[in-house]
């Protein structure tokens, strides 16, 4: 049995086998969804393997899968893999040198979205992205088309749990910025050389709560019209050139590290 068929997303696996292999081989796999109780064997031991590398797991109606697979027999079982590896957040670090500057998305869930960030993120000289697991869109081939090649180039880590990834890139030594509209200091007012580490939420919720919590200072755009928010992709970019503007002056010691 084929793994994909014509009428199935670019990204999808259909079926235990597929599913079980990709896994295996150590292919990126952003999630697996399966039929609760199903009676083909292999179900358990292709969940516990997926657990084990730490990849998303959900129990989704048969209807689901049937409309996603298309033609293909999916024997209660798909995946969603991605585009590209995956990098660690010590990679991501170690080839930043010395003024790293990181990207944090707290739950983008838009692809456009996404594939836009990095295409900016790669222009401005951005030494990593990190998204979380869940509540976040992943290296779909949607957003590897939007970010205009940008994936290609552009390390993306995932993390479990983004409040403690700010953590510890606080005892890294970088200082953690948060994009919020209720702070008091507009970007531009804010010094934002150094080891940095850029927070921005997503489309309709902005930063959670825990993450806004964790943040060394938050700063906000200057919004003069009706419209209360920009695109999280719009946003991001003007915050990201903020800071490159910053870290490329004269009379800062700080340079747009470019190598990855």
């Amino acid at each position: 049995m084929k793994g994909q068929g014509k009428d199935t997303p670019d990204n999808l696996l259909v079926g235990r086998n597929p599913v079980r292999e990709a896994l295996k081989s150590g292919r990126p796999v952003d999630k697996v969804l399966y039929v609760q109780g199903e009676k083909a064997g292999g179900t358990g031991e292709i969940i516990k393997l997926a657990r084990e590398r730490g990849v998303p797991v959900q129990v989704v109606d048969r209807s689901r899968l049937d409309a996603l697979s298309g033609n293909l027999r999916h024997q209660g079982m798909v995946a969603f893999t991605a585009a590209r590896e995956y990098s660690s957040i010590e990679d991501i670090l170690d080839g930043a040198g010395d003024s790293p500057f990181l990207l944090l998305l707290d739950e983008i869930n838009d692809p456009h979205n996404l594939g836009a960030i990095l295409r900016t993120a790669d222009a401005a000289g951005v030494s990593g992205v990190i998204i979380p697991r869940r509540r976040s869109v992943s290296l779909t081939p949607a957003v590897a088309r939007v970010s205009a090649g940008a994936v290609e180039y552009v390390p993306v880590a995932r993390v479990s749990n983004l409040v403690q990834t700010i953590e510890k890139l606080k005892e890294r030594g970088l200082w953690v910025v948060g994009a919020d509209a209720g702070a008091t200091d507009l970007h531009w007012q804010a010094r934002l050389g150094g080891p940095l580490a850029l927070v921005v939420g997503g489309e309709d919720k902005g930063l959670g709560r825990l993450v806004k919590e964790k943040c060394d200072l938050l700063v906000r755009l200057p919004m003069l019209g009706r419209i209360g928010s920009l695109n999280a992709s719009v946003a991001a970019a003007i915050l990201m050139y903020e800071i490159l503007r910053q870290r490329s002056t004269p009379l800062s010691p700080y340079l747009p590290n470019h190598s990855r």
